[in-house]
């Protein structure tokens, strides 16, 4: 179990830093720069910006600095938003972010499972029909095109909800749906499939004849072993709900950390850059190695070991 731990944490560090060092490479290579704009400024003044934050050193130079930085828990200031770190950008930003993903991650697990379970029980039947024809419209429209539908339908026609911005529940409402559509129909499908697939199993046919109901047959023993499909996406869900956000958060104009992300690419500004993908890539990896630590505590037949150590 340590070992395997070890080796984890030795393969995350190893995949952070080849991330740090290709979003650098790529975002020291975009065409023009962090302080150029429609309106030229002076030359002098220009050099005197670079030599502030140092982007007239060598750029294995500003490489090792930005790492030497990082250990220390220093993302960099923004070259945009004067007074504005990355370190601050992120801790007021992200929250806002993470309530959207976390609102998209619970509907999506809720609903898809749901949807799923349901559709299995009625193979078949309209309700399975009904279930697989709205996963499948869900996987064929993009966000940004089902995001331009739901305000138009339920805030401009309907006006029922606000079109955008932030701070109230109506005002969550909208996007939420708009970035949990794509997850809720992968998740209804897989559950459907993986509960097919365990009802078939000899185990709950001896659990009926001894006698349990069918209620507890499937909610004790059959949607607990048709979840794992389910546990195994809920990293790369993880990464779909926040990497989709940067698309949602701009629509809807929510002050999210996707929004800042954006921004700086067209900005050109390299700290923000690398610092939202550093924050980001990081997340990703801690919430991919606790799904794997969850599944030991679902399945205990799964053991979180070294394969030298089996």
């Amino acid at each position: 179990m340590i070992r395997y731990l070890l080796r984890r944490l030795f393969t995350m560090t190893v995949a952070l830093w080849l991330i740090i060092t290709i979003t650098f490479a790529i975002a020291h290579s975009i065409p023009g720069g962090p302080f150029a704009s429609e309106k030229k400024l002076p030359e002098a003044v220009k050099k005197n910006l670079e030599e502030r934050y140092h982007l007239n050193d060598p750029l294995w130079k500003q490489y090792t600095d930005y790492l030497k930085n990082i250990l220390h828990g220093d993302l960099g200031p923004s070259f945009k938003y004067e007074h504005q770190t990355v370190n601050s950008i992120i801790k007021s930003n992200f929250p806002v972010s993470a309530t959207l993903g976390s609102l998209s991650i619970c509907f999506s697990l809720v609903v898809g499972m749901l949807a799923g379970v349901i559709s299995a029980l009625r193979q078949n039947r309209w309700q399975d029909y009904l279930a697989m024809v709205l996963a499948t419209l869900s996987f064929s429209v993009p966000s940004f095109i089902l995001s331009g539908l739901l305000m138009y339908v339920f805030a401009y026609q309907l006006g029922w909800l606000p079109p955008a911005m932030w701070g109230t529940w109506q005002q969550a409402i909208l996007p939420t749906l708009a970035l949990s559509a794509l997850p809720t129909a992968f998740i209804a499908r897989l559950m459907r499939s993986s509960m097919l697939e365990v009802l078939q199993q000899d185990y709950l046919k001896t659990a009926k004849a001894k006698g349990l109901s069918e209620y507890a047959v499937i909610i004790r023993h059959a949607i607990r072993n048709a979840i794992l499909p389910v546990v195994t996406y809920i990293g790369p869900l993880i990464a779909t709900v926040l990497t989709g956000s940067f698309v949602v958060e701009s629509i809807f104009a929510v002050p999210g950390l996707g929004r800042w992300f954006v921004q700086s690419v067209s900005n050109r500004d390299y700290t923000v850059i690398l610092g939202v993908t550093v924050f980001y890539s990081a997340f990703l990896m801690l919430m991919n190695f606790l799904v794997d630590i969850a599944y030991s505590w679902i399945d205990p037949r799964i053991k979180l070991t070294d394969s030298k150590e089996v």
